[in-house]
């Protein structure tokens, strides 16, 4: 009698608990924060990494990781969701959000970064155990085994428009922009190829930290002697400017803890020196931020108005942002006040100011170095949400000013709706009763600066300046 074989039963693999990762757990919660509640990453991700260094789970790596995973996964969201979906086997739209969420930060792990593919699938996929169970766990694995297969220019060459046959669609994709917003800054900017190609890639590479000295309470040189071996230069065009290395804490430094210097992109330091330099008929006394949240230029305007001897009003409609610019404007030496009203229901006397200046709300398209998520939140109708806004602002500055005074349009967007046709507009009385004013040429304004275009206007762009794209319109009121 032969013997039989014993007889198998099928063994299970005994449960392992997943692993947490904190940095992705981090990273995906700043992600979902930024889906639900539309909230803005430079907001959300800041008190989630200082609430990981208290607990003691995070160094100054880990800082840097999930910061990276956060912004990257959100600049790139568009490249990666057009690479996903020739790896997933329906439709986006069709997958949880948060299962998307965490194929995103894989994504960026694998295609943006110098991770081992290996270490990216499985650090993903435990962080999908952990959030997403581990059922929609076993879904991201498989997605990520097929996004493997290529590295981004080889799925970019599968998932993107040839440039010939489709120039917006293919640029969109590659440096991931929605269409329109391609369209309209090829717009503004004009010119051919590169041009456009190299302000979309400016777009995608992380800001440097500026920080502004105060005139009258802090230096450049003052700040510079503080950052010691941290490798913090001037800035390229403010003398006011402080360019720290990357990872440089602002807070660490005496004169930012005081008040005495901010955090301020170069470009927004640019257009509160030219409007204080802009010559006037008469006298200087008196000017006025009408936008002036959330407290930075209303801080440089306000220093430099002491030195003259003129008084600052700092105007804004939220009383939650006026808190702001009261914080900012917290010892200055000159005269100033705070004031929550709206610029467009004046709560001062026409006439009344020397120098105006309106930053006025808009797309932020300007800045989307800053807010990557922007890019993706904004719809082309959101200019004809602002564009009534925009232009009564403006018009009530204009009549804020006194004859011969200065008025300074800002945004921080180059779209030409934005922009310039708002100034036209509101010149000729397209809307509204024309403004009696005249343009200055901004240029000479901003010495040192060049390519800021055939005037009498200012651009800043991102790639030619290393600044936010920053709109700038001086006038002066004639009558």
């Amino acid at each position: 009698m032969s013997q039989q074989p014993p007889r198998r039963h099928g063994t299970r693999k005994p449960y392992r608990r997943p692993k947490k990762d904190p940095v992705r757990i981090l990273a995906f919660e700043a992600l979902r924060a930024v889906d639900e509640r539309d909230a803005y990453a430079n907001l959300v991700l800041p008190p989630l990494l200082r609430k990981a260094r208290d607990a003691g789970d995070f160094d100054a790596r880990d800082a840097a990781l999930a910061t990276e995973l956060v912004y990257g996964s959100l600049r790139r969201q568009g490249t990666y969701d057009a690479i996903l979906a020739n790896c997933v086997d329906r439709p986006l739209r069709e997958v949880d959000p948060p299962v998307l969420d965490v194929l995103t930060l894989g994504a960026h792990q694998l295609l943006g970064t110098r991770i081992p593919p290996h270490a990216a699938v499985s650090a993903t996929v435990e962080l999908a155990r952990v959030v997403l169970g581990d059922g929609r766990a076993k879904f991201v694995n498989a997605v990520l085994r097929k996004l493997t297969a290529h590295d981004l220019d080889g799925w970019l060459e599968r998932v993107a428009p040839e440039y010939d046959e489709d120039p917006e669609d293919h640029l969109g994709i590659v440096h991931a922009h929605p269409r329109w917003v391609v369209s309209a800054l090829w717009d503004a900017l004009g010119g051919g190829r590169a041009g456009i190609e190299e302000l979309l890639a400016a777009d995608n590479e992380r800001p440097e930290v500026t920080l502004v000295a105060r005139p009258g309470r802090s230096t450049a040189e003052e700040l510079l002697a503080a950052t010691g071996e941290d490798g913090a230069v001037p800035g390229r065009w403010s003398p006011y400017a402080v360019r720290l290395a990357e990872g440089g804490e602002p807070g660490a430094l005496d004169a930012v803890r005081e008040g005495r210097a901010g955090v301020q992109d170069e470009g927004s330091q640019l257009v509160a020196l030219a409007l204080a330099a802009a010559p006037l008929d008469g006298p200087d006394r008196i000017w006025l931020d009408g936008c002036a949240g959330p407290g930075g230029k209303a801080a440089l305007l306000g220093a430099l108005a002491a030195q003259r001897g003129a008084a600052l009003v700092a105007s804004e409609k939220q009383p939650h942002r006026a808190r702001l610019v009261a914080r900012a404007l917290d010892g200055n030496p000159g005269p100033y006040v705070v004031i929550a009203a709206d610029g467009t229901r004046p709560a001062w006397q026409p006439g009344a100011f020397d120098r105006v200046l309106v930053d006025v709300p808009c797309t932020g398209l300007g800045a989307l170095r800053r807010r990557p998520e922007a890019r993706w939140r904004r719809r082309p109708e959101d200019l004809d949400g602002f564009a009534p806004l925009q232009r009564e602002l403006l018009r009530q500055a204009l009549a804020a000013v006194r004859i011969g005074g200065v008025v300074g349009y800002a945004t921080c967007s180059p779209h030409p709706a934005e922009t310039r046709a708002v100034v036209e507009d509101v010149l000729k009385g397209r809307g509204g009763p024309a403004a009696e004013a005249e343009w200055i040429d901004a240029r000479p304004l901003m010495p040192g600066v060049p390519e800021l275009g055939d005037g009498p206007d200012v651009q800043l762009w991102p790639h030619l300046h290393g600044t936010d794209a920053m709109y700038l319109a001086l006038l002066r009121r004639t009558a």
